[in-house]
């Protein structure tokens, strides 16, 4: 019902990200993978642990002795495993499936995260193409206005093609910003896994406030929650319970075998029994021994691998949001409202006669100019934030994920 209810808001023109969130959870094609491969791990820990099956058969001996139909009769035998081989195979595919589920916790990360991403990109292009639209307006008025100032003396040519270049400029910023927004809208529909969502409002605030990270608490979160690194440490722990299953596979299972035969000779009913058993004599099973024993070496490595791995891409992601938080807290506090004031003294000016057209002109491009930037400096710290939260997981459509 909640899904059904995303899409009626999306039919009515509006979106929310939890709404979005919903819609990607049920159709983003890397969850359903990854949801089948926890099945299918599941159904080996079931195989993995069944007891063989017995065997039955027809069993005749001495047939045409003395013209007679010899023995006949038949026979039932049954494997016993011993060593605890099927309770290892299963505790070998239970941290399959451990591993499998941890894998499907990063699935759904990583289309979390591309859903805030994408969701937030194209509120941010919204934002900016709004801006480029108004500074074209402003750019369309400057030309009028240069045009009938030139007509009455008070402006050069200079001036009227400086407006014309400001105004040009503008039409490119505004072209590039529509492709930006429907850019980011086609990343956005494409991570959904619902098709090619329409383009509709999206409800969502650009400047909340958003948490303040620290480097020690940032890394300790993501050692202690990141999937990626549960993943490792089960195929590491699945890699052991191989290792223990190698060890026990010299043990050798009997193989138990009951027969009744008839004897047409002498009309009597036979019995008999057969035990048996390999004998690890060539075969201990060593190669298999060291192979595993290697093979957990290197799972237990990885382990390792990866939590250096998850602290150098950390670091990567803090320096970037170390470095949006700043540069918007310096816009925020000081550029933005340094450009306010100038635009105010400039049209001032201008309207005193101490500044010409072209000036303000500048100003007025200045202020948008920065406003943009300011934009792009909050979109890149909300990335760094998501990506932060996110136990840096994205990339939910790339193959091999």
């Amino acid at each position: 019902s909640s899904l059904s209810g995303a899409f009626d808001q999306l039919a009515a023109g509006e979106l929310t990200l939890d709404q979005l969130e919903q819609i990607a959870m049920a159709n983003n094609p890397a969850i359903g993978q990854a949801a089948a491969r926890v099945q299918a791990a599941r159904g080996r820990w079931v195989q993995d642990g069944l007891y063989p099956n017995p065997v039955a058969g027809y069993i005749g001996s001495e047939i045409g002795n003395e013209g007679r139909g010899g023995q006949q009769g038949g026979f039932v035998s049954q494997e016993f495993v011993r060593g605890g081989k099927l309770r290892l195979n299963r505790a070998v595919a239970g941290q399959r499936i451990r591993e499998a589920q941890q894998e499907l916790a990063i699935a759904r990360q990583r289309v979390l995260t591309d859903v805030r991403l994408q969701f937030y990109e194209v509120l941010f292009a919204q934002r900016t193409l709004e801006i480029a639209e108004q500074l074209l307006d402003i750019g369309e008025e400057g030309v009028k206005t240069a045009g009938d100032l030139l007509r009455i003396g008070d402006v050069s040519r200079f001036d009227l093609l400086q407006a014309q270049i400001e105004r040009d400029s503008s039409a490119i910023q505004v072209s590039n910003a529509r492709n930006r927004h429907a850019a980011a809208w086609r990343r956005l529909s494409a991570v959904t896994g619902a098709g090619e969502l329409q383009p509709a409002r999206l409800r969502g605030e650009l400047e909340p406030r958003l948490p303040e990270f620290t480097w020690h608490e940032s890394l300790s979160r993501l050692l202690a929650e990141s999937p990626e690194l549960a993943a490792a440490e089960a195929r590491a722990a699945a890699a052991r319970r191989v290792l223990q299953r190698a060890r026990v596979e010299p043990i050798p299972n009997y193989q138990v075998e009951l027969s009744a035969q008839h004897d047409n000779a002498s009309g009597d009913d036979i019995a008999g029994v057969e035990i048996g058993m390999a004998l690890p004599i060539f075969n201990r099973n060593q190669g298999a021994i060291r192979q595993a024993q290697a093979e957990w070496v290197a799972a237990c490595r990885e382990v390792q691998r990866i939590e250096l791995a998850l602290q150098s891409r950390l670091a990567s992601a803090f320096e970037q949001y170390s470095n949006a938080r700043q540069q918007t807290r310096r816009y925020a506090e000081s550029i933005l409202p340094n450009a306010r004031t100038s635009l105010d003294l400039v049209a001032t000016g201008y309207r005193g006669g101490e500044f010409n057209y072209i000036t303000l002109l500048t100003a007025q491009r200045t202020f948008f100019q920065t406003n943009v930037a300011y934009l792009d400096a909050l979109a890149a710290l909300r990335r760094g934030t998501i990506a932060i939260e996110g136990l840096l997981l994205s990339d939910s459509l790339a193959a091999g994920q």
